[in-house]
């Protein structure tokens, strides 16, 4: 019921975002940690205490500006109680639980718009003097909550999305099942990106095991420790990912004609093997089940000591198809092991880059970002630091 409140109410969400510890118990507002100051002038800590007017299951304006504390009587910095806001003193149970010390009064002539205004006009009276003292105390802690499973896909709450102010966008990508075929170093960034998302599943799809050459293109410092143990690719990354996406689904297989329909069902897909003819085949599944996906790909060539190359980013939706063929946008053959990727060369950046260009327009796609030109395909030229779009509906 706590969480459930505070992700309704705006004024609740909005003094959680700013990074206070709140609690709402028995029908009353906690703001805790708050620091003041005693009568010795030492820097304390107590709780501030409101009564909630609710309208249904979202708070209403207060109808009422008194505050209760619980701790010690708060002071200024020459040790005398704060007595403008005095309304009484001595224990008083709100609840099995809440047993208060004190009220205070400070009413504006208004009255508090809501409970964020309410909260944060006491604790700026209270902590006051404590910042005389020591000008880095505060009440803004931060705390790491964590929701149910109903409530959210993470295991602790995306305060950057509200923080921002684009809890709305973020909604538009909590669509129901992402796959991403192969965890190789682009694979694995996408992964690092998506899984800071909203979206219901994360389908995880390779058969190779996680080792030293994929630890320099991967997201990341695994241990030495982990390394020598081998892991497949699927289970080394939910492992460290499932720490803050609760849905991370390992599938330890290449996909083949043999598993193919694993990816029926998938809303969306993304394609990061380099393993042509397999490729082909779940190019042409996907096309027939209407499922939108992403393929990436770069080409990387060493010449005179420095690499050169391209990043490719070739989108298929039912808007548009026919460019996968018609233009070859995306290469089926399995090549013959010349190109320097392809041998494993170590270059995370451009990994990383592939990914986040990949991941750019799948939230495009979505409606995250405005997608003037709705090109389905894009390629990165290092020399030059160029990007060219093409292909649109």
């Amino acid at each position: 019921m706590s969480n459930a409140l505070i992700n309704r109410s705006p004024d609740l969400k909005k003094l959680r975002d700013d990074g206070y510890d709140i609690e709402i118990r028995h029908n009353h507002l906690l703001l805790k940690d708050v620091p003041y100051l005693n009568s010795k002038k030492e820097v304390k800590r107590g709780i501030l205490v409101s009564a909630l007017t609710l309208a249904g299951d979202v708070t209403a304006k207060p109808d009422n500006h008194v505050a209760h504390f619980i701790g010690e009587y708060p002071c200024h910095k020459d040790g005398s109680e704060i007595s403008q806001i005095k309304n009484q003193s001595g224990n008083k149970t709100l609840g099995p639980d809440l047993v208060i010390n004190h009220s205070f009064s400070a009413k504006p002539k208004e009255g508090y718009k809501d409970y964020h205004e309410k909260m944060v006009t006491y604790v700026a009276m209270l902590s006051g003097p404590a910042q005389t003292i020591d000008p880095d105390v505060t009440a803004i802690t931060s705390p790491v909550n964590e929701p149910t499973e109903e409530e959210s896909v993470f295991c602790y709450f995306d305060t950057a999305s509200s923080r921002g102010g684009i809890d709305d966008v973020t909604r538009k990508l909590a669509i129901g099942k992402i796959g991403i075929v192969g965890l190789g170093g682009t694979g694995s960034y996408v992964l690092d990106l998506v899984a800071k998302t909203p979206v219901k599943e994360i389908h995880l799809f390779d058969g190779d095991r996680f080792l030293n050459h994929n630890a320099f293109r991967a997201p990341g410092a695994p241990s030495i420790e982990e390394l020598r143990q081998k892991p497949l690719k699927v289970n080394y990354f939910k492992e460290k990912y499932s720490k803050m996406h609760r849905h991370i689904i390992p599938h330890d297989f290449y996909i083949d004609a043999s598993n193919v329909e694993q990816l029926q069902g998938m809303n969306f897909v993304f394609l990061c093997l380099d393993r042509g003819e397999n490729k082909r085949l779940i190019v042409e599944r996907l096309e027939g089940w209407n499922t939108p996906f992403i393929d990436v790909g770069m080409g990387v060539d060493l010449v005179d000591g420095a690499l050169h190359g391209i990043l490719r980013v070739t989108s298929s939706t039912v808007k548009k198809r026919d460019h996968v063929r018609d233009k070859h946008r995306i290469p089926f053959s399995d090549g013959d092991g010349n190109d320097d990727y392809s041998r494993n060369i170590q270059i995370a950046d451009l990994n990383a880059l592939n990914a986040a260009l990949a991941v750019v327009k799948w939230k495009k796609l979505f409606g995250f970002y405005h997608d003037f030109e709705n090109e389905h395909f894009s390629a990165y030229t290092i020399d030059g630091n160029t990007i060219v779009n093409e292909d649109q509906p």
